[in-house]
C-alpha cells in the first residue's frame, strides 16, 4: 500500500511490471490500494468530447472504458490476477469485481447496484428520483493477467468530476460515501474492501 498520493504514471509502470512478472511466474497476484493526485484518465473508448475541462493532468490509461477521474478521497484498487488459474472468463471476472464493491458498500448499509448497459456501481436516491455512480470499474487483461480495477468514491471533491463526462454518461451524476451521509475514513473503506474480497475471490 502506497503512503500518500501515487502519481498515475508511476502506478501504470508498477502495474505493468507486476503483470509481466505474474505472467513469467516470478511474482504472485496482487491487489494494490492507492490514492492519486487529481488526474483524468482516458480509456480505450474515450473521445475528445468527453474531456470538458482539462484542469488536471490527462493520461492515456490503456484500460477499457471512457473518461475517469482519480483524486484524493477516492480509493483506487488495482487488481492483478492470473485468470489462467481462475477460469479465463473476463465477463465473470468483471462481474466479480462488481460484486466485490457491492459487498463492501453493504458493510456501510449502502445498496450498490449494477445497471444494464452502464459500467460501474450505482446508488439510487428514491427521494430525488435519481441515481449516481459511486464506483467506477475499468479493466485490462493482458495474456490472461488482469490490471487496472475499481475506483470507490469515499470522500473526493465531487466538483472535480465536472471536467469530464464520467464514463461517457451525461444523464447521471456521481456520489460518494460522504455525500450519502456516511463519514467513512479511507481505512474503513479499505477494511470493507478487504473483508469483502475473501467472500468473492476466496
Amino acid at each position: 500500500m502506497a503512503e500518500g498520493l501515487t502519481p498515475y504514471p508511476e502506478a501504470l509502470a508498477t502495474m505493468e511490471a507486476r503483470v509481466a512478472a505474474i505472467r513469467a511466474g516470478t511474482a504472485g497476484e496482487q491487489v494494490w490500494l492507492v490514492e492519486h493526485p487529481p488526474t483524468y484518465t482516458a480509456g480505450t473508448s474515450a473521445t475528445p468530447e468527453g474531456l470538458l475541462d482539462p484542469r488536471f493532468p490527462v493520461y492515456r490509461a490503456g484500460r477499457g472504458g471512457q473518461w475517469t477521474y482519480h483524486g484524493p478521497g477516492q480509493r483506487t484498487a488495482y487488481v492483478m490476477l492470473d485468470l489462467t488459474r481462475r477460469g479465463r472468463d473476463v465477463r465473470a471476472y468483471v462481474h466479480a469485481l462488481e460484486e466485490w464493491v457491492i459487498r463492501a458498500l453493504d458493510r456501510f448499509n449502502v445498496k450498490g447496484e449494477r445497471r444494464e448497459g452502464r459500467v460501474g456501481i450505482w446508488v439510487a436516491d428514491p427521494a430525488r428520483g435519481t441515481e449516481d455512480k459511486i464506483a467506477a470499474i475499468g479493466v485490462r487483461v493482458t495474456r490472461w493477467v488482469t490490471w487496472h480495477g475499481i475506483a470507490l468514491n469515499v470522500d473526493p471533491d465531487l466538483s472535480h468530476f465536472g471536467g469530464i463526462v464520467p464514463c461517457g454518461i451525461r444523464q447521471h451524476g456521481v456520489t460518494s460515501l460522504h455525500r450519502l451521509g456516511i463519514p467513512a475514513t479511507m481505512e474503513e473503506a479499505d477494511s470493507a474492501l478487504m473483508a469483502a474480497w475473501s467472500e468473492v475471490f476466496g
